[in-house]
């Protein structure tokens, strides 16, 4: 699967995968390891955080490149393919005020296929949404609903 250099000298334009995440970035950089494990090198991880910590920890889990706060996400959700992340990044004033509306509408508005887990610390239920720990919750998003866009 180490074919993305081969692939980038041809043109070929990778697939972008937008990982969002704030707070201390633990949920990103968990997206981010199993996309790593799953893909390798043939997809191009944006890490984007609504604080530095955030982005800092995504890159840790080697993100390919990695921007901070709302004016980088308002910009790069229009860029990408598919945005990843918890569900608070598109409730604004959510992860105690660090997803601003601005944020929250960008990404909620953007033509990326949008895929998010069932986890907010906000006064919000989803109804019908399993109780699964979140290492689970990772690897049906990654294993099952990334597959069905044959990335």
């Amino acid at each position: 699967m180490n074919s993305s250099l081969s692939e980038l000298q041809q043109g070929i334009r990778l697939k972008k995968i937008c990982v969002i995440d704030g707070q201390g970035g633990g949920i990103g950089a968990a997206i981010i390891k199993k996309l790593k494990q799953v893909y390798e090198e043939t997809v191009e991880i944006i890490a984007l955080g609504t604080n530095a910590i955030a982005t800092s920890q995504m890159l840790k889990a080697r993100a390919n490149k990695g921007a901070t706060g709302e004016n980088a996400i308002i910009h790069t959700v229009q860029q990408v393919d598919v945005i990843l992340g918890p569900m608070a990044v598109i409730l604004a004033n959510a992860m105690m005020g660090e997803v601003t509306p601005a944020m929250a509408a960008a990404i909620s508005g953007s033509r990326a296929r949008k895929i998010f887990l069932p986890l907010s610390r906000e006064n919000i239920e989803i109804v019908g949404a399993p109780d699964i720990p979140l290492p689970h919750l990772i690897d049906l998003m990654v294993d099952e609903h990334l597959k069905k866009m044959s990335l």
